[in-house]
């Protein structure tokens, strides 16, 4: 299969954070999943970011980020948790991934938690995914998502996190 690499519809000055979408709508759509955003203040170290500066960190059921954090970077740390069995969870600091399988699980569903925050959608998510970068044998996370991403989607249908 040949994929081409689909670039966003307009320029993407930067990254969008939570600065731009605030904390509310993300808060409600992680305790929806059992999960706390817990919001560090502008300047402090995050908690948990494998990563470090401002990419969200997790610790047990916590996502932290700043204003400052990227909204793929929250939504990606928050779909690790998801994923992952209760037990494992509850004694995750910092490094989230298993294995590829969930990895992968992980950036699908990042994708489409992005269309239930108002202001994101999986367009701008998958663009800043690119920018950051993200690396898909296809090119771009959007081409991943539409073309190579059977075996994240089964295994999100799997884990009873997707509709059959």
């Amino acid at each position: 299969m040949v994929a081409i690499a689909i670039a966003p519809t307009r320029a993407i000055p930067s990254m969008l954070t939570l600065a731009d979408i605030g904390f509310d709508a993300p808060r409600a759509l992680l305790a929806s999943h059992g999960l706390s955003l817990v919001e560090i203040p502008d300047g402090e170290a995050i908690p948990g970011s494998f990563w470090g500066e401002v990419e969200a960190g997790l610790i047990g059921s916590d996502v932290f980020a700043r204003s400052d954090t990227p909204v793929h970077s929250l939504l990606h740390e928050a779909g690790h948790l998801i994923v992952m069995p209760p037990e494992r969870r509850a004694a995750v600091h910092t490094d989230a991934t298993d294995s590829v399988a969930e990895e992968d699980a992980t950036c699908y569903l990042q994708i489409l938690l992005a269309e239930r925050l108002p202001g994101v959608g999986s367009a701008r998510l998958m663009a800043d995914m690119d920018e950051w970068g993200y690396t898909f044998r296809l090119g771009s996370a959007r081409a991943w998502f539409e073309n190579d991403a059977e075996d994240a989607r089964a295994f999100l249908v799997q884990k009873n996190l997707l509709p059959r």
